[in-house]
């Protein structure tokens, strides 16, 4: 997600996040005062505010500010949608891609919308689980389309820097509504965004 304004943070919470970063620094055993790491705590706390920003963030009012009435009653497809987000158990990243897809019934949505929605449930700390659902059911609820398919495909850093230190695994999770739950529709879909679920 790329932004051309500059990026702002409230100062309260920047300063009480910077506080909490430097006793962490402090706790593994390293020196806050030593030149690479004097500014670290600030950079951190904005660092974390930006990647937990979906929280201040409404979803269905950013899908509700672009729909449009249309007759168009096939597939649409948004694939490869970059995902980063927070895992909730060790606050280690996880990142990867997401298929959004919907049959829309008499209402279409921008389709940038689509990649800004997956933004603000990544943005947050999540599981993949959840993040897959939030997506499918925010734009279900906000569309009311025929369907809607979410298939997300993530590396989880919490399986690769630590634990079962598994580099190349991969996890897939997939949700369906509507005429996706029939056998052909969602064929169509997992052909068509080469995903395996």
């Amino acid at each position: 997600m790329s932004y051309s304004k500059k990026e702002s943070y409230d100062k309260a919470t920047t300063d009480q996040i910077q506080k909490n970063y430097k006793e962490i620094i402090e706790s593994v055993g390293e020196d806050v005062q030593r030149e690479g790491l004097l500014k670290t705590p600030e950079r951190a706390a904005k660092a974390m505010q930006f990647l937990t920003q979906g929280y201040t963030q409404d979803p269905v009012k950013i899908l509700k500010a672009a729909v449009f009435h249309e007759g168009y009653n096939n597939m649409v497809l948004v694939k490869d949608i970059e995902l980063y987000s927070l895992c909730e158990h060790h606050m280690l990243p996880f990142y990867g891609k997401v298929h959004v897809a919907y049959i829309p019934d008499g209402k279409i949505v921008g389709l940038s919308k689509i990649p800004r929605v997956v933004d603000v449930f990544a943005r947050r700390l999540q599981v993949q689980e959840r993040l897959t659902h939030q997506i499918l059911e925010c734009i279900d609820g906000a569309l009311s389309p025929l369907g809607v398919a979410v298939i997300v495909e993530a590396a989880h850093m919490c399986m690769m820097m630590r634990g079962v230190e598994k580099q190349n695994s991969m996890t897939t999770t997939s949700a369906f509504t509507g005429v996706f739950k029939n056998a052909e529709t969602r064929n169509e879909f997992l052909k068509l965004t080469g995903a395996k679920s």
